[in-house]
């Protein structure tokens, strides 16, 4: 393959994992622990 497909691909693969973790800390089981910060400052 030729070298910039490979660094496309690799680049791609990271995107695509940051975006997967994001997901799973926003909606998944870790959601539970983060906190809304409206909630802890009304008047």
């Amino acid at each position: 393959m030729d070298t910039a497909t490979l660094i496309g691909f690799g680049i791609a693969a990271v995107l695509i994992a940051i975006t997967g973790v994001s997901i799973y800390t926003a909606f998944g089981p870790p959601s539970a622990e983060l906190g809304d910060p409206f909630e802890d400052h009304e008047d």
